[in-house]
């Protein structure tokens, strides 16, 4: 079969009407695993030979500009890196963080991990309606989830809260959470399942041993 069967004609203002290179940087910011140039393919509607090429031209013309970020083929799929020159820097930042108080995006990505897990960050990224990949990460090095296996359906990385995150929390464990109802308003037609008034609770609060005192709207 022609690879060209993978192009599919869908207007100007579609997909296949999008300039490659940006479609395709736009698309590799936000994925959560290596994506494969077949994947790809299928999601811009161009030819896997195109898709490749632009790849290749892409990474090269990073390390030619000394982009401080690098696009990598690892384990059969394309992904941003950041250049291991640079990795004195993005310790640094990391290890800082480790020291400050969790941002509001950080405290809302942990409420959904706490209320849904095991859950993979695509889904987290789909209640919060932004992309969640720093923020996960942030989380991970703080010690407040962690990776639990895979999802079946999707191959992707599912997380749970740390034995760390119920001591922060003054929780003996997970059924202490307070239930989301008396957080939903009562006016707005909001459903749990968004997670829309999830209350933010911060990890960092002083102990005070009174787990509900540690949640606020």
């Amino acid at each position: 079969m022609s690879e060209q069967t993978t192009e599919v004609a869908d207007g100007p203002d579609g997909v296949a009407g999008l300039d490659l290179k940006p479609a395709l940087e736009a698309v590799l910011m936000v994925v959560d695993e290596p994506a494969t140039e077949e994947q790809l393919a299928k999601i811009l509607r161009r030819p896997r030979r195109r898709i490749a090429d632009a790849l290749r031209e892409l990474a090269d013309e990073y390390t030619v500009q000394g982009r401080g970020f690098e696009l990598r083929l690892i384990a059969g799929g394309w992904r941003f890196y950041t250049r291991p020159e640079y990795a004195a820097a993005v310790e640094g930042f990391v290890l800082d963080g480790q020291h400050a108080r969790l941002t509001q995006a950080a405290l809302e990505t942990l409420a959904v991990v706490a209320y849904r897990q095991p859950v993979s960050r695509s889904r987290v990224s789909a209640v919060r309606g932004v992309n969640c990949d720093g923020v996960m990460r942030t989380l991970l090095q703080r010690g407040l989830v962690e990776e639990a296996g895979a999802e079946p359906e999707t191959g992707a990385i599912l997380y749970v809260t740390t034995n760390y995150f119920l001591e922060r929390m003054g929780l003996r464990g997970l059924d202490e959470l307070p239930e989301l109802a008396p957080f939903l308003p009562e006016a707005a037609a909001i459903e749990a399942d968004t997670l829309e008034a999830v209350p933010s609770f911060d990890p960092d609060a002083p102990d005070t041993g009174e787990a509900d005192d540690k949640t606020e709207l």
